[in-house]
């Protein structure tokens, strides 16, 4: 994740110079990140990211040339990992939700809000610590040959026969492999080329798409809800249908999340429910 040991890369970009000496001065206070870098307007931000290569980048989002929501749109694949927005307005929070940003720092903002933003990006990239599904999931799978009940691979495209889904999954950190249970995984969110598994209150990013997980997950227990996201559905607890036919989904934890107009028919119908 980081270039040097306790160390997350970090580049501010704002086009007002007071807004960029506040974010400076309050990250000087967290040793374990390293400002490398700053942008006064969007054109510049994108140079500057895709040659300084940070971890996480604080983004205004109103800027006079570009905003900060095409500046993600022109990294493409170069988007850093942690994206906490800085902005004056609260109008951009749902979109900033569905490009998936780590915070959404409101301005003005204080010495413990900052705190907790950053608190909350260091968690979140710690997370990329882990390897790739792929890479877990086949050597699970050649550390426990020759029973079936405990390998898990990735299935491709059916041949007609029935496709077997895996009961637990792995993910590894450091030196050790954290296996989940299929079933404890409350949601699946895209992040850039990865994705974000969420379960029993923690957070392991692997750099894995969206298109191979449900794929994997294809066993009547999850259903992709946006293109962003895929939801267990024993973890939904209300369902909240906006005017525009998009909606919502309230988990048994608490969590919100966005469900495209176009998913809502197949999630009724994923939980049995009569068109309402």
């Amino acid at each position: 994740m980081t270039s040097e040991a306790g160390s997350v890369r970090a580049v501010i970009v704002d086009d007002e110079p007071v807004a960029r000496d506040a974010v400076r001065a309050l990250l000087a206070e967290h040793a374990s990140v390293r400002l490398v870098g700053e942008a006064a307007n969007g054109r510049q931000a994108v140079e500057e990211i895709r040659r300084l290569k940070p971890d996480l980048v604080f983004l205004d989002i109103e800027m006079p040339d570009e905003d900060g929501f095409t500046v993600l749109e022109r990294l493409g694949p170069d988007v850093p990992p942690g994206i906490v927005f800085v902005t004056a307005h609260d109008r951009h929070a749902i979109r900033a939700f569905e490009v998936h940003a780590l915070d959404y720092l409101l301005k003005p903002f204080g010495r413990p809000r900052f705190a907790a933003a950053v608190d909350r990006a260091l968690d979140r990239l710690r997370a990329l610590d882990a390897l790739t599904l792929r890479r877990t999931l086949e050597s699970m799978a050649d550390d426990r040959r020759g029973a079936p009940e405990s390998t898990v691979e990735l299935t491709g495209a059916g041949d007609g026969e029935s496709e077997s889904f895996p009961t637990r999954i792995g993910v590894r950190a450091g030196g050790k492999v954290i296996v989940v249970d299929v079933g404890s995984i409350d949601w699946v969110e895209a992040s850039g080329d990865h994705a974000r598994i969420h379960c029993d209150g923690r957070a392991w990013v692997i750099t894995q798409r969206m298109h191979v997980l449900e794929r994997l997950l294809r066993r009547g227990d999850f259903v992709r809800i946006h293109r962003s996201l895929i939801v267990n559905l024993a973890r939904i607890r209300e369902l909240h249908r906006d005017a525009d036919g998009a909606g919502t989904v309230v988990l048994t934890t608490g969590v919100r999340l966005r469900v495209a107009r176009a998913r809502w028919e197949a999630l009724q119908k994923a939980l049995r429910m009569e068109r309402g």
